[in-house]
């Protein structure tokens, strides 16, 4: 009797249970219903990437104010305009007065000198050859954050992907399992079956929604976080354009060829790599800043102390007895030292990046070839198979059980494999800077 109330219990347990979760379900499992979807393969959503990301935006005018300062590092010094005249006569007690008296002599004094700018030892060429360097820096950088941005975009692309798969898969198995439900009433009510079959089929079902409210769950982050590098706002939805199956084939590029193709590509290396041309010419300017420039100009004085109207020419510089610059050159030098040292150690880290990449794609590639592929095909007929031998009651529930749970793990490892087979693939061509797989 006791077993009997204990059964009914958690019997109307699992009904309310189900009933919760079929009204959730009925809602979207929680989330707000979607008023758009936007369906874009993986060029449009580079392109949307490319024409609404906003720190793009701010890194490309970065790249402008780089280049701004090339231009201004061509323009020579102004010249300079000295001049000193006479304000007060207390002879004649009048202003600013200039010209001849009344016999022809010169009245007045005033003093005109115009004065330029010469730098030496070719320090203008320099100082334009590093902003040249800088403009290229501040390039590299751009294409830095792309790359990042980029990679965080195909990793929730790929990933909203997979997981739109486990939600095809988790409709699949949960049609199957209602339509199952639906038989066993029947069955239970004409006494065919145990109640304890019939429960047994509805905890499946109540586990399945708990993943499909758990694979939601992960489907509403990646989404926020791909509309966020979109710029998409709004109460919608980003549908991948993706193939069900993607191509497993080992690159045709040589290894040789890969690294080649990274030192000229990939940006964190490349920012090394002007880095330390920008201290190598660092150091050629301070080395030039030791070297006097020449001030020169005309100047004309009138009453001067021998002449009424004088001419010469002005040329001045500084004598380098004791600030030689000496201090900026040793720092330039040892700037020089670390970058190199920097350098070599980021050209370590990219030869092991690129061969790590390209080691985990082969692997990649050997766990998607044709014969897993093969083995998938064979097991999704196994599974209809499975479920029209149950429906016979050629098999029992606990085999029908034990291979429909083994065939959901073999379904979710084949969404993951091709997930991580596209990944690799992105993972190589991120860190090569270009696409050389597809």
């Amino acid at each position: 009797m006791l077993s009997n109330k204990l059964a009914k219990g958690i019997y109307a347990y699992i009904c309310i249970c189900l009933l919760q979760i079929t009204l959730a379900n009925a809602q979207g499992i929680g989330q707000l219903p979607v008023s758009d979807t936007i369906k874009l393969d993986v060029k449009q959503a580079e392109k949307l990437f490319l024409d609404n990301n906003l720190l793009l935006l701010a890194e490309h005018y970065n790249i402008q104010s780089s280049q701004a300062l090339v231009e201004q590092a061509r323009k020579w010094d102004n010249p300079l305009l000295n001049t000193d005249q006479n304000v007060y006569s207390k002879s004649t007690s009048s202003l600013f007065q200039h010209g001849t008296d009344a016999n022809g002599n010169p009245v007045g004094e005033y003093y005109v000198q115009v004065q330029q700018l010469i730098k030496t030892a070719g320090k203008r060429g320099k100082q334009i050859d590093l902003a040249k360097t800088n403009a290229n820096l501040a390039e590299w950088q751009f294409k830095s954050v792309m790359r990042s941005l980029r990679a965080t975009l195909l990793t929730d692309f790929y990933t909203i992907a997979r997981l739109q798969g486990n939600a095809r898969l988790y409709d699949e198995n949960m049609a199957s399992l209602n339509k199952l439900l639906h038989a066993q009433e029947a069955e239970l009510a004409a006494g065919n079956i145990a109640r304890k079959e019939y429960l047994r089929v509805q905890a499946l079902i109540i586990a399945l929604q708990q993943d499909m409210t758990e694979n939601a769950k992960s489907m509403n982050d990646a989404q926020s976080e791909l509309k966020t590098i979109l710029q998409v706002t709004g109460n919608k939805f980003i549908q991948p354009l993706l193939p069900e199956n993607e191509p497993a084939e080992i690159p045709s590029i040589t290894w040789l060829q890969l690294m080649d193709t990274a030192k000229h590509n990939n940006p964190d290396y490349q920012t090394q790599v002007y880095q330390t041309q920008f201290n190598h010419q660092n150091l050629k300017l301070q080395k030039a800043l030791a070297v006097p420039d020449i001030t020169f100009g005309p100047e004309f004085d009138q009453n001067a102390n021998y002449a009424p109207n004088y001419v010469g020419l002005a040329i001045s510089l500084p004598l380098p007895l004791w600030d030689r610059n000496q201090g900026n050159i040793k720092t330039a030098k040892f700037q020089v030292k670390q970058q190199e040292t920097l350098l070599s150690q980021a050209d370590q880290k990219l030869q092991n990046d690129v061969l790590n990449a390209y080691q985990k794609l082969l692997l990649t590639i050997q766990l998607s070839s044709k014969n897993n592929q093969k083995f998938y095909e064979d097991y999704n007929q196994l599974q209809k198979n499975i479920m029209e031998s149950y429906n016979k009651r050629q098999i029992s529930l606990l085999e029908f059980l034990e291979y429909f749970n083994d065939y959901h793990d073999i379904r979710e490892k084949q969404l993951e494999q091709t997930l991580n087979l596209r990944l690799a693939k992105e993972e190589l061509n991120d860190i090569v800077g270009a696409d050389v797989v597809n």
